[in-house]
């Protein structure tokens, strides 16, 4: 009779692993509950003993400004942005970016909610060390990704696509405020962006004759 193979154990994680596991499992716990999340809960989610929390974090307030730290971070946006086509008119790819932002700023708002309500947010997550992040540090790698989608255009545009990714950004970010009656789809925020508030000039049915701007 054949033996059973021996089951390998699956390799061990390091403390950074374990704790990225941790906040994985706990964001959308965060999101739901808010401050008021159980380790316990987070334990389970995680397939792993609430001990296990303790060894990874000092306590439960550390876990949650971890999580607010993991939710700030740039990194999957910038490779969203750095995965928008350059083929596409600057309309389609500002539109495409500007949904990439809004899911970006949609999951910094809810985790930062869920938290403020509960009064555990402060001001500024810790970065690495306990130290305040750079809060243009966190804004400079997505603006970067911003600008090369108006790279293509630099000849067309009216400021460099340095220049034009910053205020994109400002842009997107001051207008996705919560609770709006009508908030503007993403192909209007891009229209305006590019075009302003009034009428283009030289498109049939539109603009006010010849002087309108």
């Amino acid at each position: 009779m054949a033996e059973t193979p021996a089951r390998r154990r699956a390799p061990a994680m390091s403390p950074d692993q374990r704790r990225a596991m941790i906040v994985t499992a706990a964001l959308p716990l965060v999101v739901e509950y808010g401050a008021a999340v159980t380790t316990a809960k987070i334990a389970r989610a995680a397939g792993i003993g609430e001990g296990t929390i303790f060894r990874a974090f000092e306590d439960k307030d550390a876990l949650l400004a971890a999580c607010m730290e993991e939710v700030v971070r740039p990194d999957d946006t910038v490779v969203h942005l750095e995965g928008v086509s350059l083929d596409q008119p600057l309309a389609g790819r500002l539109t495409e970016a500007a949904e990439v932002m809004r899911g970006y700023m949609n999951r910094i708002g809810d985790v930062a909610g869920a938290l403020a309500a509960a009064g555990k947010l402060s001001r500024q997550p810790p970065g690495e060390g306990g130290s305040p992040p750079d809060r243009e540090a966190g804004l400079a790698a997505p603006r970067a990704a911003l600008a090369a989608l108006f790279e293509p255009d630099r000849e067309r545009l009216r400021l460099s696509p340095e220049r034009l990714a910053d205020a994109f950004q400002m842009f997107l970010m001051s207008t996705g405020r919560p609770g709006a009656p009508e908030p503007l789809s993403m192909e209007e925020l891009v229209e305006l962006f590019l075009y302003g508030a009034l009428t283009r000039p030289g498109v049939p049915g539109e603009g006010e004759g010849e002087g309108a701007l």
